[in-house]
């Protein structure tokens, strides 16, 4: 899942993002605060991310745990890389996402962003 959402995410593919994110999506960000809003989410992504940021997985950083009759949660790390900042050192952050199982699909229900 995590590929699935960030190749929408480093392809601008709104729909697909908006699929996977969990419409009671709680979304931290150590620098931009909570957001709650899935709607406000996806303008701020199509907004500051599209053709902008792209983003890589740091190999081999990624550990899932399964959280039992929920989904799972994913702790890793990855870099960004801004397109408008050429020269901008990218260095690897980390991540957390919660996954709740819902109807045969995955929905992230949490996301905590550290940079």
């Amino acid at each position: 899942m995590d590929s699935i959402y960030f190749t929408a995410y480093n392809t601008c593919d709104m729909k697909t993002q908006a699929d996977i994110f969990h419409e009671d999506i709680e979304f931290f960000h150590d620098k931009g605060g909570l957001t709650t809003s899935k709607k406000e989410l996806l303008e701020s992504l199509e907004k500051n991310i599209c053709g902008k940021v792209t983003r890589t997985l740091i190999k081999g950083s990624i550990e899932v745990y399964p959280i039992k009759n929920y989904g799972a949660v994913e702790i890793g790390y990855h870099k960004f890389y801004n397109n408008r900042e050429p020269e901008a050192k990218s260095t690897p952050s980390k991540f957390i996402a919660i996954w709740k199982q819902e109807n045969n699909q995955w929905k992230m229900t949490k996301v905590i962003s550290l940079h």
